[in-house]
């Protein structure tokens, strides 16, 4: 029998916050009971969602509307992230094979005075704010303030951020990526923490709105990823959205930085459309941005239907020798008091011409699966963490 050729790309998405519950440490991290999809779902009267559904998604955890598909069309299984962590960082590291497991620090209070000081002096200004809170409402809280006194505002989460806001007609754009950059190099030793974003906005108070223009300054992985393996082999690395701000633009051959979960998926259509043999690595930011954060479930449902109608596209765009993968980097349920991410489980579908049918994956036990995998379906050497999957998957 003559052999098929080997396997030329996958098309990795992640998107981002869409968990599905039933982590076994949920409760270390306060998150008891969090499941992004299935609350989502309850919240706003069942999910329609026809082509996740085909793709298995139904037999990962009980979604009202979205019931386990009889004959399902992909494989499908849940990764469970066994990184000290539930931020957007870690996550994308462990999906790339590079697990943490010492947590990045957080600042429940605020960030110590004797550094802020000394941020202050290297900006020349004084900053308002330093404390936990959510992005929308410390601009509604602060914004009127910063711009009478043309301080930025700082703040944090429960994830490892340091955040800048700053009206951009007060700071220019350029000038708040400067200060990030300050921060940045401040923020080493103990104080490394995972990301620095720039988080502009526009308007007048009562009616501030964050703009497109956000910008990550992240710390850069500590060893290798899949991304730096596939590129030392000669193969195209694609990052997608945030990627290359998640990786400090490490590993990468090439990178299209996007707007919205619309601009996301038209750039890997485009980028499909291409001959280029290796990765395509995405991140949808609009779920976990716009509506987790904002516990919002009703955009959250809309968000995750307008994606489901744009997957026969991608499908439709895969060739022969093409593997899509949609997974999830933490969640982010809407429907919790918390604004926060939470510690869950997340799903792994995988479609393609050459891709078995109706194969359960299993509940895995680490998100570095997903780069062993690729590394086995693209033919270079893995020696890092993960278990491959690929003979569970492959035609």
């Amino acid at each position: 029998m003559k052999e098929r050729p080997p396997y030329q790309r996958v098309i990795l998405i992640v998107l981002d916050s869409v968990g599905c519950g039933d982590a076994p440490d949920a409760a270390a991290y306060g998150d008891t009971g969090s499941n992004t999809l299935a609350n989502t779902a309850r919240a706003v009267g069942g999910l329609h969602l026809p082509h996740l559904e085909r793709l298995g998604l139904g037999h990962l955890t009980a979604i009202e509307g979205v019931p386990p598909h009889p004959a399902p069309e992909g494989c499908f299984g849940r990764l469970t992230e066994i990184s000290a962590g539930k931020d957007t960082t870690t996550g994308h590291w462990e999906l790339a094979g590079l697990p943490l497991l010492k947590p990045f620090p957080t600042y429940p209070e605020g960030f110590p005075a004797d550094l802020i000081a000394d941020f202050e002096r290297r900006i020349g200004r004084c900053v308002l704010g330093n404390y936990p809170a959510s992005g929308t409402a410390i601009i509604e809280q602060l914004g009127a303030q910063h711009m009478r006194t043309g301080c930025p505002i700082v703040y944090t989460s429960a994830d490892s951020v340091f955040q800048i806001a700053a009206h951009e007609e007060i700071i220019p754009v350029e000038e708040l990526y400067h200060m990030c950059q300050i921060a940045r190099e401040l923020l080493t030793g103990d104080h490394a923490v995972a990301r620095v974003i720039a988080r502009p906005f526009l308007g007048q108070p009562g009616n501030f709105q964050r703009t497109e223009r956000r910008k990550d300054f992240s710390l850069p992985p500590p060893g290798d990823t899949i991304l730096d393996v596939l590129k030392a082999a000669g193969k195209s690395v694609i990052g997608i959205g945030k990627i290359e701000d998640i990786f400090a633009y490490r590993g990468l051959t090439h990178s299209l930085h996007t707007t919205n979960n619309v601009d996301g998926v038209d750039a890997i259509l485009r980028l499909m459309a291409q001959p280029d043999a290796g990765l395509i690595f995405a991140n949808l930011v609009d779920f976990d941005m716009l509506y987790g954060h904002r516990n919002d479930p009703h955009g959250y449902a809309q968000a995750l239907e307008q994606f489901d109608a744009r997957l026969p596209a991608l499908e439709a765009g895969l060739r022969d020798g093409d593997i899509l993968m949609l997974t999830a980097d933490h969640g982010n349920d809407p429907t919790t008091p918390s604004t926060d991410h939470s510690r869950e489980r997340v799903p792994i579908l995988v479609t393609g011409p050459r891709v078995r049918r109706g194969v359960f994956l299993g509940t895995r036990d680490s998100f570095a699966d997903v780069a062993a995998t690729v590394a086995e379906l693209l033919n270079v050497e893995w020696n890092s963490a993960g278990e491959s999957f690929a003979s569970l998957i492959a035609l």
